[in-house]
């Protein structure tokens, strides 16, 4: 074989068949009995599969300027004419996500028809269990895969095994496994898109307001030595009976780290207690309370209100530290939902020893790493889609 790529999840067989197009021989691998599972339960079964808005800084990395190349070279505008060509409908839903109109099963057969058209031999329910270099003095294949089919000689490996996020989809920490066993360096891989829990007082407080949701800007409080700002998101924030997801959770979990605090603006864009301040208001916490229902679901609007007025002080002062208060709700989060319920991975393989423009490695000729295995990691809303296509290809064109 010219090409072995392991993993036929987005990345893999996005790889694979741009690779086959090359007329390079390509065995794709996978030790699920199907490919493509993520994709197929990814956007609540439609494939959220792009997001028109893709742009680097919508990433995270130890390495942040890393995935531009990629990015440049492969756009959404080109994964959205492959999705065309195939004939298939697609929708813009918000904030630039794109997804199918119907099944995410589209994705995946459409993937597949496209490695079948460059010759790509797929096989499904195949384990990997070692890749090895071969001698520097033999010759022809650079590597030796022990296999549940066998032994595999091939002259590249595309890894393409993804994260540990969804482990009941099969994820596996091959991939990192695999990287340390040549050397290459990997950032601890952590649950990233992944909800929120607290600590047993906060769940006393909140958790019974399950299901309640409104619409927030969150924030995640970051280390000073990092070398990127995690950014804001408007979105909605969810109460959970362990702690607190929704869109805007999400977001911000990839830059949670374990001790800092999360904060949200819970009225945007809003001076919510104004009303209390004119001639003659009424200021009590049944006052603040309407004030707030306003804005967010009454439960929520009564319960924050009682908490936040314990020691009440309803004078201008008081109000200006209540209006603060609002517009930076402050929570330490006890932890993460974990991998089982991350969207994905953040961390991977350490990108700064990777060619940004192949994804190959440094140290090892003829080795790729791509997709989630990659210490890259995008927001929510298509953007990892968008990686794993990008990343792939640059991988794919050169193997």
């Amino acid at each position: 074989m010219d090409v072995v790529v392991l993993g036929a999840g987005a990345a893999g067989m996005m790889a694979a068949l741009e690779a086959g197009r090359r007329a390079k021989r390509v065995l794709l691998l996978d030790h699920n009995e199907r490919p493509g599972r993520k994709i197929l339960i990814s956007g609540g079964g439609r494939c959220n599969f792009t997001n028109i808005n893709t742009r680097a800084e919508s990433f995270l990395s130890e390495n942040p300027h890393f995935a531009r190349s990629a990015l440049a070279r492969y756009t959404p505008n080109d994964f959205i004419a492959l999705v065309e060509r195939h004939g298939i409908a697609y929708h813009e839903k918000t904030l630039g996500q794109l997804f199918c109109d119907g099944s995410a099963q589209q994705i995946v057969t459409m993937l597949e028809r496209e490695c079948g058209a460059a010759g790509v031999e797929l096989r499904c329910g195949v384990r990997a269990f070692e890749v090895r270099p071969r001698a520097p003095e033999a010759e022809g294949a650079r590597f030796v895969l022990q296999t549940s089919i066998g032994e595999v000689r091939c002259a590249a490996v595309i890894v393409a095994t993804g994260g540990l996020s969804i482990p009941k989809m099969g994820a596996t920490g091959f991939g990192y496994e695999l990287a340390r066993q040549f050397g290459q360096a990997v950032v601890e891989p952590r649950p990233a898109l992944v909800p929120l829990i607290f600590g047993a007082e906060d769940q006393s407080r909140w958790c019974d307001l399950t299901g309640v949701s409104t619409e927030v800007v969150a924030r995640a409080e970051v280390a000073a030595k990092k070398r990127f700002k995690a950014p804001e998101f408007r979105e909605k924030l969810l109460i959970t009976h362990r702690g607190i997801s929704g869109p805007a959770v999400l977001q911000i979990s990839s830059y949670w780290r374990p001790g800092a605090t999360v904060s949200f603006d819970l009225a945007p864009g809003r001076e919510v207690f104004a009303p209390l301040r004119a001639k003659n208001a009424r200021r009590d916490s049944a006052a603040a309370e309407a004030a707030l229902r306003d804005i967010m679901p009454a439960r929520f609007a009564e319960r924050w209100v009682h908490l936040a007025t314990q020691t009440p002080d309803w004078t201008n002062a008081g109000l200006d530290r209540l209006e603060r208060a609002v517009h930076a709700w402050t929570l330490r989060p006890e932890g993460t939902e974990g991998f089982a319920k991350a969207e994905v991975t953040a961390g991977g393989v350490d990108t700064r020893e990777l060619d940004a423009r192949t994804m190959e490695s440094r140290r090892i000729p003829g080795l790729y790493f791509i997709g989630e295995a990659v210490d890259v990691t995008g927001w929510l809303g298509g953007y990892n889609f968008q990686w794993a296509w990008a990343s792939a290809v640059s991988a794919g064109r050169v193997a």
